[in-house]
């Protein structure tokens, strides 16, 4: 029996760290350009600005982690949300070419927009109609 190729999948990155080649495509899912990185070297296959959290949701919940349930709540219906269900739906579209790595900036790892976005990806069902992968 033939081996089944280890299917693509999501993940996240401060765009801090080096580009490394198993990231696959490098997709930026902040709303601002990051501090301190220049453009051309920051290894950023395309910024999905559509994707990310709203600057009134962004503002509310910066640097809160005690609310973190509340944004993860907030944030997930703002991607059910057009242009962010589109954005999100090209995401999920390009895990069928290989992995895709989420960047950020913020500094706290456990609690930001990409390891939200990440769950909510990988559990939220794409509506009739959309791809899967």
């Amino acid at each position: 029996m033939a081996k089944r190729a280890k299917p693509a999948k999501f993940n996240i990155k401060r765009i801090y760290e080096p580009a490394a080649e198993g990231d696959g495509l490098r997709v930026l899912v902040d709303r601002l350009w990051p501090r301190g990185i220049a453009k051309q070297k920051a290894h950023i296959d395309q910024w999905l600005k559509d994707v990310a959290p709203s600057h009134e949701l962004r503002r509310r919940y910066h640097d809160k982690s005690a609310e973190w349930k509340q944004f993860v709540a907030a944030y997930g219906r703002e991607l059910k949300q057009e242009p962010a269900r589109g954005a999100a739906a090209s995401l999920r579209e390009q895990l069928r070419h290989g992995p895709v790595t989420l960047l950020y900036a913020s500094r706290n790892e456990a609690h930001n927009n990409a390891v939200a976005l990440k769950n909510w990806l990988e559990r939220a069902k794409p509506r009739r109609g959309q791809s899967t992968r």
